[in-house]
């Protein structure tokens, strides 16, 4: 059977980064569409492109972190294609503080959406991908699934329990006999806007912004986020064709994994020393 073609994908974190990208690909392989974001402008603006593209789609506002609304969008996309195929479990969020600075709020918002974003929408749309009879969940996780990095202690923990839960569920699937594909996504730098709307939360929330932190912002923007969405939607879209387990996005993906594969201790010494030496570079390029 087709991967894509006739299939009913929902996306979350639709309205920007790599949720637009996904669901702009999805429609040139001729998908059908449920599209959700928090952001109500960039949702809007997601729809009418794939709609341009001639894609059916239901798009709806929805904040991933509340479950109850979850299992209402599950209904409504049910209603409007009687089936679900595909599950893309997108939609996260970041804050850059250390742990000592870091308030429980913080914890508890990028788990309720990062982590908990995934499990609401994994269980409310199983049941169906299960009954459809060639499903697949796809929840993406990050390099921080695998590598751990300072001021991000909130992302990582989520990112690497995304990894736990996707990798128990593909297990399950497979005792179970299911058919359903599970694929865990670690992307790397991918050209988006999670650096600068952590720092956008951060003023939002009332929270000191040092000039160190938006040096960081800059430096994560211009030198290490650089893959175009569009290209990781495809290698994650093929990934997904193919049935993998583990999709790792980007040459950093990779070459992080060996590194911590390796090194595992070691590595965090490395990530140390990196983040120092791009700190002395920021500095130079202020000068």
């Amino acid at each position: 059977m087709s991967s894509f073609h006739g299939k009913v994908a929902v996306v979350t974190g639709a309205g920007s980064g790599i949720g637009r990208a996904l669901a702009l690909a999805l429609a040139r392989r001729g998908a059908r569409l449920a599209l959700s974001d928090v952001d109500v402008a960039g949702l809007a603006e997601t729809v009418r492109q794939v709609q341009a593209l001639g894609a059916e789609v239901h798009g709806e506002r929805l904040d991933v972190a509340d479950r109850t609304s979850v299992a209402a969008h599950a209904e409504a996309v049910v209603a409007r294609f009687g089936v679900v195929h595909q599950v893309y479990n997108n939609a996260g969020i970041a804050f850059s503080r250390t742990v000592l600075e870091s308030s429980h709020e913080d914890y508890e918002r990028v788990l309720a959406v990062n982590l908990w974003g995934v499990i609401h929408g994994t269980r409310a749309f199983l049941p169906h991908i299960v009954a459809s009879g060639d499903g697949h969940v796809i929840n993406i996780s990050s390099l921080n699934g695998y590598m751990a990095q300072g001021l991000l202690s909130h992302y990582c923990t989520s990112k690497f329990a995304v990894r736990g839960f996707t990798e128990a569920l593909r297990i399950e699937m497979l005792e179970a006999g299911h058919p359903v594909g599970v694929t865990c996504v670690h992307p790397g730098g991918i050209k988006t806007s999670i650096a600068s709307n952590a720092l956008a939360r951060a003023r939002a929330a009332g929270l000191p912004v040092t000039e160190a932190d938006e040096a960081r912002q800059r430096t994560y923007n211009e030198k290490l986020l650089r893959m175009d969405p569009g290209l990781a939607a495809e290698v994650i879209l093929r990934g997904v064709a193919r049935g993998k387990a583990r999709v790792l996005v980007g040459n950093d993906a990779k070459a992080v994994d060996v590194i911590v594969r390796v090194f595992p201790a070691l590595y965090q010494h490395l990530v140390v020393a990196l983040g120092r030496r791009l700190a002395r570079s920021e500095r130079r390029g202020r000068q």
